[in-house]
């Protein structure tokens, strides 16, 4: 496992550091990107592409703050200045040494990476044979969705703490039209939740659905208790093939089960 710390740089605008109605018109000027790490290759470890090797390019800074965030350190303010700002040549010349100049996935994080303009470096890496694939809430839309290989909208359930916006959600499905595939993750902490969820389900009845039981350890320096992580995999199994729901696919957080929730893996 190879982790690349984002390199010191002189402070300059930064896309992230603008909220609210801004954040749309700075993501298409923007010139650099904030960005809160960058490691790998390792491997997906949730969702549609779990298992799949790749690099994560992680933005700093999210429009939500969910109650029970797994990656504070690149959402919360506190670790703004943690968070560098980089050109996509900068943060091209950390992919590609992390890569070996191998063509892999590239997967765009945060934080909400959908605050940022990633085309240029979307772009760059499809030239060269990577593929991308971003995940986000649905809160703002990007053209450079439709450029992705995958797009996961990931709605954040009522355990969050937030209300989706399915107006803006219905934006960036609007916005992802060329992508290779879009697919929707949903987190589940609780029978709300889980309710929550299958009524979403209803609402995009043609996209692929994933579920995954909620990580409430979020403490890097603790110690995750895996039996308590497979009993809850086990209560959602159980929720869903006792409800004969057979839509979604059951899936857990991988990297929790192998690294816990130690960062840069």
């Amino acid at each position: 496992m190879i982790h690349s710390q984002a390199p010191t740089a002189t402070r300059a605008p930064i896309e992230a550091d603008v909220p609210g109605s801004a954040l749309k018109p700075m993501a298409r000027a923007g010139t650099m990107l904030r960005i809160a790490e960058i490691f790998g290759p390792t491997i997906q470890g949730e969702g549609a592409l779990i298992g799949e090797p790749t690099v994560f390019v992680r933005a700093g800074g999210c429009d939500y703050r969910c109650s029970w965030c797994d990656s504070l350190h690149a959402v919360d303010s506190r670790f703004r200045e943690s968070w560098a700002p980089m050109t996509t040549s900068q943060i091209w010349q950390d992919v590609t040494r992390l890569s070996g100049g191998q063509p892999l996935t590239i997967s765009l994080s945060g934080g909400n990476p959908a605050i940022q303009n990633f085309a240029p470096l979307i772009a760059k890496g499809k030239a060269e044979g990577y593929r991308f694939a971003c995940e986000t809430q649905g809160s703002i839309r990007q053209p450079w969705f439709a450029d992705l290989d995958t797009l996961v909208l990931s709605p954040k359930p009522p355990s969050s703490g937030h209300r989706v916006d399915w107006q803006k959600f219905d934006h960036c499905l609007s916005a992802a039209k060329g992508c290779g595939q879009v697919v929707v993750k949903i987190v589940i902490f609780d029978d709300r939740d889980y309710d929550w969820a299958r009524a979403v389900a209803k609402r995009l009845p043609d996209l692929p659905l994933y579920l995954q039981p909620g990580n409430p350890e979020v403490d890097p320096d603790v110690a995750v208790d895996l039996v308590a992580a497979t009993e809850r995999l086990h209560w959602l199994i159980e929720k869903v093939t006792g409800d004969l729901w057979f839509a979604p696919r059951v899936l857990p957080q991988l990297h929790v089960l192998v690294w816990g929730n130690k960062r840069g893996v």
